[in-house]
C-alpha cells in the first residue's frame, strides 16, 4: 500500500468509523422481467405494497389486496375513475392511495408553478401557508399538489426502487392486461356476493 492509499484509507476510516470497504449486498432474488405467472407476479407486487406500508405511514385505507389490484390496473393503463368503479371508490381515493404507492401521473404534475420549487420548500420544512406566500397560489392548491410532490421524494429518496420494481413485473402487455382482467372479475365478484336475487317465475 502506498503512501497516497494509506491516506485514503485514514480518511476513510475516519469519516466512517469503518474499515469495511463493501457493504454485505441481499442475495439477488431473480430479474424480476423473467417472471411470467400471473399468481407470482400478483404475489411479488402484493410483497412491495406490503414493504412500503411497513415503511411509509400511508393516507389511503384501501387493503393491500385492493392495492394490488390498483397497481396492476395503474400498468394497464386505467384512469383513477376506471379504478374507482373496480375498487368501489372515489377517484380521489384513488388518487390518495396511487400516490401512497409511488405511482405518479404526468397529469398529477400539471400544477400553476415549477414543481421543483414546491419539492425545495418541502425539503426545508416549509408548511402550506408559506409555500403558497412564496409561490404566489391560494393555499388549497398547494395542499392539492403536495402530495405529489411527497410521492416524488419519497421515491426519489428509495432510488425509484418500488415504481422500477413495479414497472419491471408489468410491463409484459399480455401479462399486465390478463392480471388486469382478472383483478376486474374479482372485484366484480366481490361486489355482487352481497346481492340478494329475488325473482318471481
Amino acid at each position: 500500500m502506498d503512501e497516497k492509499t494509506a491516506e485514503l484509507r485514514d480518511i476513510f476510516i475516519e469519516a466512517t468509523g469503518s474499515e469495511t470497504v463493501t457493504e454485505r449486498q441481499t442475495e439477488s432474488r431473480g430479474s424480476l422481467a423473467d417472471i411470467d405467472d400471473p399468481e407470482e407476479v400478483r404475489a411479488r407486487v402484493l410483497d412491495l405494497v406490503t414493504t412500503m406500508r411497513e415503511r411509509y405511514e400511508f393516507e389511503t385505507t384501501l387493503s393491500d389486496d385492493a392495492l394490488v389490484n390498483l397497481v396492476v390496473g395503474y400498468f394497464d393503463g386505467e384512469s383513477d375513475e376506471e379504478l374507482a368503479v373496480e375498487l368501489d371508490v372515489s377517484p380521489d381515493a384513488i388518487r390518495t392511495a396511487r400516490l401512497d404507492v409511488h405511482l405518479v401521473r404526468d397529469t398529477d404534475r400539471d400544477a400553476p408553478f415549477d414543481m421543483d420549487r414546491l419539492d425545495k420548500l418541502l425539503v426545508d420544512g416549509a408548511d402550506d401557508d408559506a409555500i403558497a406566500e412564496k409561490l404566489d397560489v391560494p393555499t388549497d392548491v398547494v395542499a392539492r399538489f403536495r402530495p405529489v410532490a411527497e410521492a416524488d421524494i419519497r421515491s426519489s429518496r428509495a432510488n425509484y426502487r418500488f415504481r422500477d420494481d413495479f414497472t419491471e413485473l408489468l410491463t409484459d402487455d399480455d401479462l399486465s392486461q390478463r392480471m388486469a382482467e382478472d383483478a376486474r372479475n374479482d372485484g366484480l365478484r366481490e361486489a355482487t356476493e352481497d346481492i340478494e336475487t329475488d325473482v318471481s317465475l
